[in-house]
């Protein structure tokens, strides 16, 4: 199993230097990868229902405060030395095509072939109507952008023709590090999303407190079945670690965790704590 730390663009995670305090902590711990969210921004009169929360609420509503995920993955590449950087998930409609596949492939580069891109179409309607990007088709957009995120980084004459992305007569660099490209997680549980993932991806990701189809115990994940079991990564280190061992078993490779804490020291202390009682004893 392959442990991934989850954070947010705000909060704990709002100045840099406690961004980087917990990364550094994180690697040192023996975390596999550091998750960062995407937003661009909040609209002042939000309506959309949040659907990882049971009251359906946005916990940036409030204030908006919320840094850009690529700006931050390249930032969090640049202070650490091991980790993966996964984009988790990056809401694919919110930029342009070509400078999204920019972006990514020069934080490929820089971070020496560590990032992973997670993808979703998003859910926030506000906010694709503020950025001018297209919510109604924005599954069929999320189709496009990632067709032609592959054409640019794996053709050396890219040429692309769709309904939201169309370009030609360009010329591409740098290639990602990774070939043919960064790993792909689809984001989402929905049957789209999982007709995504067999189509682009190298793996399924989903959340595990969606509030239409809760994927929160070992069972629920492996067949879809409702249950009152423990949550996962839920009371003790050692049922920590039996979670992990349980997802192992029926084919989950990665799970990133939000540790909580709030502050950077406490939340240091639990990236130690988990360190050291859960990752540590699953790999001995």
């Amino acid at each position: 199993m392959k442990f991934g730390l989850s954070t947010l663009t705000r909060g704990v995670f709002s100045t840099r230097d406690n961004y980087m305090a917990v990364a550094k902590a994180a690697e040192r711990a023996g975390f596999d990868f550091l998750a960062v969210s995407d937003h661009l921004v909040v609209p002042a009169n939000l309506k959309s229902q949040y659907p990882y929360d049971a009251r359906g609420v946005f916990a940036a509503a409030e204030h908006g405060y919320c840094l850009d995920q690529l700006a931050t993955i390249a930032f969090l590449a640049g202070c650490t030395v091991r980790l993966r950087l996964l984009a988790s998930v990056l809401v694919v409609p919110h930029r342009p095509a070509m400078l999204t596949a920019k972006m990514i492939s020069t934080i490929d580069v820089l971070s020496n072939g560590r990032l992973i891109l997670g993808a979703g179409t998003g859910w926030m309607k506000e906010e694709f109507a503020l950025l001018g990007a297209p919510f109604a088709d924005r599954g069929k957009a999320t189709d496009e952008y990632l067709e032609a995120f592959r054409e640019l980084w794996t053709k050396d004459a890219p040429a692309y023709s769709g309904k939201h992305v169309s370009f030609s007569d360009v010329l591409f660099y740098p290639k990602p590090i990774q070939k043919p490209h960064p790993p792909m997680w689809i984001g989402g549980e929905s049957p789209a999303a999982l007709r995504r993932t067999i189509r682009f991806a190298d793996a399924w990701y989903p959340g595990n407190n969606s509030q239409t189809k809760p994927l929160d115990t070992p069972s629920r994940l492996a067949a879809g079945i409702d249950g009152s079991a423990r949550r996962l990564f839920t009371g003790t280190s050692a049922d920590m670690a039996a979670d992990a061992e349980a997802l192992s078993s029926i084919g989950v490779g990665h799970v990133a965790l939000r540790l909580g804490g709030d502050t950077v020291e406490a939340s240091v202390e639990r990236i130690e704590r988990f360190g050291a009682e859960v990752i540590a004893k699953t790999r001995r």
